[in-house]
C-alpha cells in the first residue's frame, strides 16, 4: 500500500505538520527525506529497511559515500542532499552559540556539542571559551586522535585561553564508540587542565563527554 493510501494522520508529512517533527520516529523522518520508495516498498518501508541495514540512524547518517550508495534506494544525489542537511544543522546550532551569547541554557550547549563533534569516527577534543560573564568567545576543536584517544596538551589549551582572553572554559570530547561514560583518563585530564588553568585564573565550568545521541556532564556527576 502506498503512503498516499494511508489515513492522513498517519502519513509522515501530515503527522509532522499536525504534531511537530519531534513526534515522528526516526523512520518517519527519514521517509520524508527520501520522498519516494523503491519497487515494492513505500518510502517508510525503505526507511525502516535502511535503519535495519545500517543498525541505527547514527551509522546511516555517518556512512561514507561508498557504503551509503551501495544501499538500495540511495545514491550520490541522496548522499549530497543528506550532507547538506547535516551541515545546515551544524551551522544552525553554531549560530545559537554566537560570540557574545550568554551561556544560560545548558541544553543548547549540549545540542550544539552533540552536532559539532558527535558521530565523528575519531576522537575530537574541543574548548568553548567564555568571558567573565559566561558569554561565548570562541569554540575551538583543538586536538584530534584515533578511534580510541586524542593527545591533549595543557600548555596549548592555556595558550588558546590567553589568546582569547578567556575567563572560563567548557571542555568537550566525543567517544567514537558511542558510549559517553567518562573514563578514568577523562577525569584525570580534566583535573590536570583545571590545575594548569588556575595559574591564569581561567575557570573550568564543565567537561562534557559526547556519545551516540547523548552526553554526560562531569560537573553534574561531581567529577570536577
Amino acid at each position: 500500500m502506498s503512503i498516499k493510501d494511508w489515513d492522513e494522520e498517519n502519513r509522515p508529512r501530515e503527522k509532522l505538520l499536525q504534531k511537530g517533527a519531534q513526534a515522528l520516529t526516526d523512520a518517519e523522518l527519514l521517509a520524508i527525506f527520501l520522498r519516494t520508495g523503491v519497487k515494492g516498498k513505500s518510502a517508510l518501508d525503505l526507511a525502516q529497511a535502511l535503519l535495519k541495514e545500517f543498525g541505527d540512524l547514527r551509522s546511516l547518517l555517518g556512512a561514507k559515500i561508498g557504503r551509503f550508495c551501495q544501499a538500495n534506494g540511495l545514491g550520490t544525489v541522496k548522499y549530497v542532499q543528506l550532507q547538506a542537511c547535516l551541515e545546515l544543522s551544524k551551522r544552525y546550532l553554531s549560530q545559537c552559540l554566537q560570540r557574545g551569547d550568554v551561556m544560560s541554557d545548558p541544553e543548547i550547549t549540549r545540542n550544539y556539542l552533540l552536532t559539532a563533534i558527535g558521530g565523528n569516527p575519531q576522537e575530537v577534543f574541543a574548548c568553548l571559551f567564555l568571558d567573565s560573564k559566561n558569554r561565548v568567545i570562541r569554540f575551538d576543536e583543538m586536538f584530534f586522535g584515533t578511534v580510541d584517544s586524542a593527545n591533549i596538551y595543557p600548555r596549548e589549551v592555556m595558550r588558546k585561553a590567553l589568546e582569547h582572553n578567556a575567563a572560563a572554559v567548557i571542555f568537550a570530547h566525543n567517544h567514537p564508540s558511542g558510549v559517553a561514560e567518562p573514563s578514568h583518563a577523562d577525569i584525570t585530564i580534566t583535573h590536570r587542565l583545571k590545575e594548569v588553568l588556575e595559574f591564569i585564573d581561567v575557570r573550568v565550568l564543565d567537561h562534557i563527554v559526547i556519545g551516540d545521541g547523548y552526553s554526560v556532564s562531569l560537573a553534574e556527576r561531581g567529577l570536577m
